[in-house]
């Protein structure tokens, strides 16, 4: 098979590129097969071996492992939700629970374990150098909170855990893509009161994607958010925010309902055999965060003082929607459609009108140029680089020593993607045994259109998205498990959430927001008038999201959660912390895949806040020096990009920052200050 499998033989393509054109679906189990044969292969003779333990022999030999399954996992994880479609989604169902067994078995290998902490009890005795001994406790701890160190029973258990979760997360992610697959508004000419042309044509190229006539709201964010915000038609916006809403949660074999207390039951049940009281215990005892306490001290800080500023905003769209004739209460459908009436009347500022200046291109060149300016580094357009779909656009970067990686942009909504943004890699940087770079991928769901125009909330999130990208590329590491993104939950964000702040400087605006039709940058008035809009609707903001962070931890720290009625604890839970009635929760649990399609944000969901103590705190850096591309702060912030995983967080940040950092930014930033 490796003859004709192209994941079995080697990637002789430009850059190591994967051979996109000539993979197909049948090539992973094979391919799957043969490198987990291979990994534990290498696993037993690392444990088998007759020398004492070393760095050597041990850790560096565990970063040489399994590279041939780390090559193929990748390329297939990324290909389910950025690509999708039957075929990889029945591998998925398939895989998933042989790939955890396979990796709890590597984890739970008794003889690398006791290599491991004999290494581990002399580790200050062996003159390692900073990376290595952090190598050597990160590697140690991962043995230790997989259950290496528990009774053979305890270990049995453990396997049998992360077997069923890997179940039971790839059903919920891909019970959220068929409800948002499945799900469509057809709007007739009638139907589009209020909407503007940019929405008229998104839900155009909607619908003939569907091969429908006229019009569809698809439950594409790029798509429901803009139809919340402008369509007139207040009985198609609730019937658009419901279905939104009821993403995972429909009876039948799709529901996720039933899916969460499993879930949360049996992460519950992995903490208790490492002797924690609570999942949130034992996941935050590994953050910078630390404990449960610190998140609720932290989300305690902004709760009350969001919920005020929500309420005043809430009383100013009051005003606006009585003097339209508008009676009642204010519905969670109704709040984009007059908080967008109140920009106007109060900012004098148009969505409309200003999304016609953003045009997709536009946006990325933005984000590439600024990565020159603050980092010397260059993308350069590779077309002939084989991608997985025509969306794709691949670029080569490089800086002044030369290549440094591909980046791939993949920024278009399609029925088999996954929702939301993100960044993902399918190779890391590690200089091991020789340089290998990076090829990372920033995955986006704008609504494809001719030309595709963004709202300023949309560039915010494609310079969040390129911040991760950055993350990647930009690494210097020696060790694959220590490169880019491979660090602690709560401290990966800071820098996707730092890059956010250059595409709201005037000096980028100015040159990169064009209008679509003309090319004229956008006026100096609409910039002042957006940056002064950007202060409004911050309560709503910090209300949505604060929910979801608090829920989050309410549930991981559930002592029974097997009994949950989801819904029910859901509706007492935020009736508890008094939720406003207006406002719907970011993520409602069913479709919550930050904490359910997988474990990576779970009882972490916190930590969007907790990075932007850091990004707020972090970027009034290049403030003090009074120039947004200070090269010597940004000179630092590359520093604290390239280490990855090799230092502390926290050192590394107040080597960037000269100090620890302070809420004070944040509360600042969000209007959240009381006199």
């Amino acid at each position: 098979m490796s003859e004709t499998n192209p994941l079995l033989a080697p990637w002789t393509t430009s850059f190591g590129m994967p051979p996109f054109d000539r993979i197909q679906p049948a090539h992973f189990a094979p391919a799957f097969e043969e490198a987990m044969a291979s990994h534990l292969a290498e696993i037993e003779v690392i444990g088998a071996n007759p020398a004492p333990p070393d760095f050597t022999n041990t850790i560096e030999a565990l970063e040489r492992s399994g590279r041939a399954l780390t090559r193929v996992g990748t390329l297939f994880s990324n290909l389910v939700v950025s690509l999708g479609g039957e075929a990889l989604e029945a591998l998925d169902r398939e895989l998933s629970p042989r790939l955890a067994q396979h990796g709890m078995r590597v984890s739970l290998d008794p003889a690398v374990f006791a290599r491991v902490d004999a290494l581990h009890q002399q580790r200050h005795a062996l003159g390692l150098e900073e990376d290595q001994l952090r190598l050597l406790e990160r590697i140690h701890l991962g043995f230790i909170r997989s259950g290496a160190a528990l009774d053979e029973a305890a270990k049995e258990r453990m396997a049998a855990i992360s077997e069923r979760l890997a179940v039971l997360h790839t059903r919920f992610g891909q019970n959220v893509l068929h409800d948002e697959k499945a799900w469509h508004l057809t709007l007739a000419e009638a139907d589009l009161d209020g909407l503007p042309d940019f929405v008229r044509a998104g839900a155009s190229q909607a619908a003939a994607e569907r091969g429908i006539e006229g019009f569809a709201v698809t439950l594409s964010r790029s798509l429901i958010e803009p139809f919340l915000t402008f369509s007139a038609r207040r009985d198609l916006r609730q019937v658009a925010y419901k279905a939104w809403i009821a993403r995972g949660a429909h009876p039948g074999d799709r529901d996720n309902r039933v899916l969460i207390p499993e879930i949360l039951d049996l992460r519950a049940d992995r903490a208790r055999l490492l002797g924690y009281p609570s999942f949130a215990e034992f996941r935050l005892v590994d953050t910078m965060a630390g404990t449960p306490q610190a998140v609720q001290g932290l989300l305690a800080e902004v709760w009350e003082p969001a919920k005020r500023k929500a309420a005043a905003e809430r009383d100013r769209l009051l005003a606006v929607a009585g003097a339209e004739g508008f009676v009642g209460p204010i519905e969670p459908w109704d709040w984009h459609y007059y908080a967008e009436k109140v920009r106007r009347a109060d900012y004098a500022l148009d969505e409309a009108e200003l999304k016609s200046y953003f045009v997709f291109a536009n946006i990325q060149q933005a984000a590439f140029d600024t990565a020159t300016r603050l980092f010397g580094v260059s993308f350069a357009p590779r077309p002939d680089l084989a991608t997985y779909h025509p969306d794709v656009q691949a670029y080569e970067v490089r800086d002044a020593s030369g290549h440094v990686g591909v980046f791939l942009a993949d920024p278009y909504a399609r029925a088999d993607k996954r929702s939301g943004a993100w960044m993902s890699s399918y190779r890391d940087q590690e200089t091991l045994d020789g340089l290998v770079s990076p090829i990372v991928v920033n995955n986006n769901n704008f609504a494809k259109s001719e030309p595709t125009l963004l709202s300023f909330d949309d560039a915010e999130t494609l310079f969040h998205e390129f911040g991760h990208a950055l993350h990647g590329l930009l690494s210097q590491v020696r060790y694959p498990s220590q490169s880019g993104t491979s660090v602690r939950q709560d401290f990966v964000e800071l820098p996707s959430q730092i890059y956010e702040h250059w595409i709201a400087l005037p000096e980028t605006l100015r040159r990169y927001a064009l209008h679509h039709g003309t090319g004229a940058p956008v006026p100096d008035d609409l910039i002042a008038r957006l940056l002064s809009a950007r202060e409004f609707n911050q309560g709503f903001a910090t209300v949505e999201y604060t929910a979801a962070a608090l829920l989050d931890m309410a549930l991981h720290s559930h002592p029974a959660p097997a009994a949950l009625d989801i819904e029910c604890f859901e509706a007492d839970y935020l009736k508890s912390i008094g939720m406003p009635a207006e406002i719907g929760i970011r993520h409602r649990p069913a479709h919550f895949q930050h904490l359910f399609a997988g474990s990576g944000y779970a009882a972490g969901y916190y930590s969007y806040l907790w990075a932007e103590v850091l990004d707020a705190d972090g970027f009034e850096a290049f403030s003090e020096a009074q120039n947004p591309f200070d090269a010597a702060t940004a000179a630092r912030l590359r520093a604290l990009l390239g280490a990855g995983d090799t230092r502390d967080p926290m050192d590394l940040y107040v080597a960037f920052r000269g100090r620890p950092p302070s809420t004070a930014a944040l509360l600042r930033s969000r209007e959240l200050v009381t006199n």
